[in-house]
């Protein structure tokens, strides 16, 4: 049956004909069955190829999560395209970044990003943009679709690109990380049907949850797990507490939110009066749970199993976890940890010569599975120094492995900041600040913070003459640049950067002294 179902398309498919009536999609805007869905996800194919956009072509889509963005996503799988979801809190230039460096002929938004699609698009010179609903002079996706004479849809390799995420880089510009149908959907039935990963527990009919930002592996990949499993995907917009609980009102079985937006669930009062009895499996990441999150949501939800998920775009998502049977409402150590390599996923420890090292040394964590990307779109270079001729996929976390075959990590390679779940690199951050009038340098470094995990916070110096900055016009000056989960929270200003010996500023000297106390140096 398993071999039906390689990718969006075949997996709707299958279940199309299997449980016709079954809800495949449960969003704000209405429901589709599995076979309202399969039509569906036909009909705009054929536009698509009928359109004249070709094999390989990338789709644009700006917009929060909804049944048709997922529905877009089954018709570019059928098409032989390639969705590539834009975050919609990114900045008009950043968008027109992505726009460029996809080539995408193509851009679809949502009505409350018209306007900056159109800015970006023109930017960009992306030949045409269409809008779910007829608005700012944009033509309806609807009318587009049934305007278009239908094209033919031939054969689609499960092994070539179906799937596109923008993750930052550490010296600037994002990079289009290519996803297949294969590393979707190929390792499903080992992780699915793997007696020790009963936590997921996730069949036809059941409900799971896409709530994380579609541009994001930890949204768009909820996608194939719903689809391949032909249960119900509940979708919303935008994560609030209250959007969560009315899914979980309707008998919602599974959900994935990092711990920022777990906590924020269980502390609304409406927690406290809602059932949670049909909830079966709870996973989270981007961060350990803290000991009293843990204790509250198993007071909450409490017939939950937890689990903690790690993994990164460039890995589809999930690559290594902690079980449940290591979720301790007590504490234990092994909860500091990210846990142990899913079945067929290798994972090692390495120093800066990528030679594996004995357990309990830092190192850098090094995996290889049939999850890894397939490359960087249009970036050899880039690709090459994170994937070796062996196929080791170089995460850039800082960790060691214990004589169990635990993961813990200690520190980040590479200089990234996870802030309520969303990815931050100073680089980014650090070019959005330059140029300001009074700024002379910038580094941008993680700080703890009790919300949101870790904090953005710029540190400058000042130009020759100017005796004050006011921190309020930095920010104010990045957030026209940049999105707004980048902008720093704060700003300090010192006389002068530090600098090691070849003139490289030192991020971690700058983050020491935040981080004294903890146990690790990431949050």
């Amino acid at each position: 049956m398993t071999e039906t179902r390689r990718c969006m398309g075949s997996s709707i498919a299958h279940w199309a004909a299997k449980t016709p009536d079954n809800m495949a999609i449960d969003c704000p805007s209405g429901q589709l069955s599995y076979a309202e869905l399969d039509k569906a996800a036909t009909d705009y194919a054929r536009a698509l190829t009928g359109a004249g956009f070709k094999k390989g072509d990338r789709i644009c889509w700006l917009g929060k999560n909804s049944g048709l963005y997922f529905t877009l996503f089954a018709a570019a799988s059928r098409a032989g395209m390639v969705i590539a979801p834009i975050g919609w809190r990114l900045a008009a230039p950043e968008v027109a970044y992505v726009l460029k460096d996809t080539q995408a002929p193509l851009l679809i938004c949502e009505p409350g990003f018209a306007s900056v699609a159109k800015q970006a698009a023109a930017e960009a010179g992306t030949q045409q943009i269409l809008c779910t609903e007829a608005v700012d002079g944009l033509q309806s996706l609807a009318d587009w679709r049934d305007e278009t004479a239908p094209g033919e849809l031939s054969e689609t390799d499960s092994a070539e690109g179906v799937l596109q995420l923008y993750t930052s880089g550490t010296t600037g510009n994002p990079k289009g990380a290519v996803l297949s149908s294969d590393n979707l959907f190929k390792l499903r039935p080992l992780v699915e049907d793997h007696p020790d990963h009963a936590w997921i527990d996730l069949k036809s009919g059941d409900s799971t949850l896409a709530v994380m930002p579609c541009a994001h592996i930890a949204g768009s990949g909820i996608g194939p797990i719903a689809m391949y499993n032909g249960a119900t995907m509940m979708v919303i917009p935008e994560f609030t507490p209250d959007a969560v609980l009315d899914c979980i009102d309707k008998g919602l079985n599974q959900f994935f939110l990092v711990p920022t937006a777990l906590q924020m669930l269980v502390s609304v009062p409406r927690a406290q009066e809602t059932d949670f009895s049909k909830l079966r499996s709870v996973t989270y990441g981007a961060a350990p749970i803290p000991l009293e999150l843990l204790r509250q949501c198993i007071k909450t939800m409490p017939n939950a199993l937890f689990c903690q998920q790690y993994g990164m775009t460039e890995t589809t998502g999930t690559v290594c976890i902690l079980p449940p049977e290591d979720h301790d409402p007590e504490g234990n150590e092994r909860m500091r940890g990210i846990g142990i390599p899913l079945p067929s996923v290798e994972l090692k420890i390495v120093d800066e010569n990528h030679q594996e090292v004995p357990p309990g040394t830092i190192g850098e964590i090094a995996t290889r599975s049939g999850l890894n990307m397939l490359h960087y779109f249009n970036n050899p270079e880039k690709t090459a120094e994170t994937i070796d001729a062996d196929g080791w996929l170089y995460t850039g976390d800082a960790a060691i492995m214990d004589e169990d075959g635990y993961f813990y990590i200690k520190d980040r390679v590479k200089d990234m900041i996870i802030s309520g779940g969303e990815n931050v690199y100073p680089a980014e951050v650090e070019n959005a600040i330059f140029g300001h009038p009074q700024v002379n340098e910038v580094a941008v470094i993680g700080i703890p913070d009790p919300k949101w995990g870790e904090a953005v916070k710029a540190v400058v110096s000042p130009k020759p003459g100017v005796e004050e900055i006011d921190a309020e016009s930095v920010i104010a000056w990045a957030r026209e640049r940049i999105a707004g989960f980048k902008v720093p929270k704060s700003v300090d200003v010192i006389a002068e950067l530090p600098r090691n010996a070849s003139g490289k500023i030192l991020r971690r000297e700058l983050r020491a002294p935040y981080w004294e106390g903890q146990d690790r140096g990431v949050n």
